[in-house]
């Protein structure tokens, strides 16, 4: 059974380009032309990778990958834009994407990219159907408890989630008011004073020294990074 591939843009002609460089790397193809139908057509049908345009009618694809993966949709998603400015591409990174790719692009290159893509995430499954591994942390899916070295981290819901977040994103900046929509949503209204209780508190149980934190950091002007 051929892998499947979602793609998300609103630019028929990218979207025949794509669709022909998939089939030719023999991979499924469907294709939705906004953000609106990429979002109704995951809720039911599950794909190997998505492939997201930025510029969408109804919406940026950055808000598309950060609803995805607030809804804890994990497939892999690379952004095949025609913005090249680094900004971007760090950003779309920061919020869940796993790649990122400029407008024009090789369609060798890209069918490359998209194939690796697809069995690194296979395998990562296949190796680790029920825990979470990075660096001396571990999370195990079935029992939601966390570990360092092996022994287990004592934590409450709020860090168990900001620690969850860093887990699935090493070395990716979260902001401020991107912690806050992870692991506080949009219900109730989070200072940063209280974001930065929480990753004291966090820090506390993770760092062997609080004041000379090595796994999370702060930087600064823009908000914190987990180095494992």
């Amino acid at each position: 059974m051929a892998d499947k591939v979602l793609i998300v843009d609103d630019d028929p002609a990218i979207c025949r380009l794509l669709e022909k460089v998939m089939r030719s790397n023999e991979l499924e193809s469907t294709i939705v032309n906004s953000g609106t139908e990429a979002l109704s057509i995951l809720k039911n049908h599950t794909f190997d990778i998505i492939l997201m345009d930025v510029m969408l009618g109804d919406m940026e694809g950055f808000d598309v990958i950060r609803q995805l993966r607030n809804q804890g949709i994990s497939t892999p998603v690379m952004i095949v834009s025609g913005r090249n400015e680094d900004y971007d591409s760090l950003y779309g990174l920061s919020l869940g994407a796993d790649d990122y790719i400029t407008k024009p692009f090789r369609p060798l290159v890209l069918g490359a990219k998209v194939k690796a893509l697809i069995r690194r995430n296979k395998n990562l499954i296949l190796d680790h159907p029920n825990v979470l591994e990075c660096g001396p942390f571990t999370y195990n899916t079935s029992t939601m408890r966390f570990y360092k070295n092996g022994e287990e981290l004592i934590l409450s819901s709020k860090e168990s989630n900001l620690l969850l977040l860093f887990l699935k994103h090493p070395q990716q900046v979260f902001t401020k008011d991107m912690i806050y929509e992870h692991v506080w949503g949009n219900t109730i209204a989070v200072d940063d004073n209280a974001i930065m209780v929480y990753i004291n508190r966090l820090r506390g149980k993770v760092e062997e020294d609080r004041q000379k934190p090595r796994h999370i950091l702060t930087v600064r002007g823009l908000g914190y990074r987990f180095v494992p």
